[in-house]
């Protein structure tokens, strides 16, 4: 059927997420899932945010509802900067923009520096909604090589250096997604030292640095290249994700093109939420909060790795991640996991096949499992399931073709 609509060159490199699809079938009632990337909803501090949004309607209702600036609330961008410092940034409130979740912060990233053939660097694997964000905006991914710290730090001196350049490297080096890998301090140093070797810049995603278990985060790798780094954050996993707040630490140079793009997509984060989240975190609620979350979080993260143990067959690996929402699962040769999510959602469990993370070259045997959204009852039941269907697999395989 011929049309008069005529789609921009972009359009067609916008792919749907393999999450939110997948999402939609574990609507069908009785399925464990997985497969999302979703904090726990028994975490959302429901009485604190309901207080706080009284408080901003009784208060501040005028200014609370009216459109607001750009660059975000003053108060809530001089806690962030307040916030950051606990990781080595020594940023001022100026440099803190507020945005719509920090995915936005990724197309916002992603709408100053990516030009069409421009060289983008990326982990392997790497995050799903940043490859979406900046494909639009057609550069070239470039694979960096990774083990189970992170990104090598010979892969930078390997980048494209010619004209256009490689215009900076996406790394989230806490409790990665999808991984759950976490970059070691020397790690860190000789990642940095050799990004600036080699004159890329480091956008650093930290959505789940918070969340760790056992050691408190690491300097991050912003501390050690101000000048050339852009930090991301978000209110998501340890408050709520209903809210989307998120920010962007920018250095100065940049901060007024982010701006700018701000304004183009959506005027300012909505003024309310950023009051009301700031009601709630002004006085130390994250510091009571957010331990509550890693205990129960580390209790489930506990009860996947004793289900995994148990019932995975052999040759899978994975490794126990030490924070964040995310085991890694490579499956044994020959194995797919993305032909194998039929025959999981059948018997009720769901996972997000692994493939979807990769820039280039997919590794079909791999797989993530999220273990903060269901209990450790659950998780083990589902764990268990996923042990059979994995079983029933290997079994059918070794068959003898008739």
């Amino acid at each position: 059927m011929s049309t008069v609509w005529k789609q921009a060159r972009r359009a067609a490199r916008m792919n749907p997420s393999i999450i939110r699809e997948i999402l939609k079938v574990t609507e069908k009632p009785g399925i464990l899932s997985m497969a999302g990337g979703l904090p726990s909803a028994d975490t959302f501090p429901v009485d604190a945010l309901k207080a706080a949004c009284d408080k901003v309607l009784s208060e501040n209702a005028k200014e609370a509802l009216q459109y607001a600036a750009s660059e975000g609330f003053g108060p809530l961008r001089e806690w962030v900067a307040r916030r950051v410092s606990s990781l080595g940034i020594n940023a001022d409130p100026d440099q803190v923009l507020i945005t719509s979740g920090s995915q936005q912060g990724l197309d916002l990233v992603g709408k100053i520096l990516c030009d069409a053939g421009a060289p983008v660097a990326v982990e392997t694997p790497t995050y799903l909604g940043a490859l979406q964000a900046f494909t639009p905006y057609e550069p070239i991914f470039t694979s960096l090589a990774s083990d189970d710290q992170g990104p090598l730090p010979e892969a930078f001196a390997k980048l494209p250096h010619d004209a256009p350049g490689t215009r900076f490297a996406y790394l989230l080096p806490n409790y990665q997604n999808p991984t759950g890998r976490v970059m070691g301090l020397e790690r860190r140093q000789a990642v940095m030292a050799a990004a600036k070797a080699a004159g890329v810049p480091i956008v650093e995603d930290n959505p789940y640095g918070d969340l760790w278990f056992d050691e408190p985060p690491l300097p991050s790798l912003t501390s050690m290249w101000p000048e050339g780094s852009i930090y991301l954050g978000s209110f998501s996993k340890v408050l709520t994700p209903g809210f989307r707040l998120g920010y962007i630490i920018a250095p100065k140079e940049l901060y007024p093109k982010l701006l700018q793009a701000k304004q183009a997509a959506d005027l300012h984060t909505p003024g309310f939420n950023q009051r009301v989240v700031y009601e709630v975190v002004k006085n130390g609620f994250l510091d009571e909060h957010v331990p509550k979350i890693r205990a129960r979080y580390k209790a489930n993260r506990d009860a996947m790795a004793e289900g995994l143990k148990k019932h995975l067959p052999p040759g899978c690996d994975w490794q126990s991640p030490k924070g964040g929402m995310f085991f890694w699962i490579r499956l044994p040769a020959g194995m797919d996991a993305m032909a194998l999510l039929p025959q999981a959602v059948e018997a009720n469990i769901a996972f997000v096949p692994g493939a979807a993370f990769y820039a280039h070259t997919p590794d079909p045997r791999t797989l993530r499992l999220s273990f903060v959204t269901l209990t450790p009852e659950l998780i083990g039941e589902g764990v268990a399931i996923l042990g059979r269907v994995l079983h029933e697999a290997l079994a059918l395989a070794d068959e003898p073709t008739p």
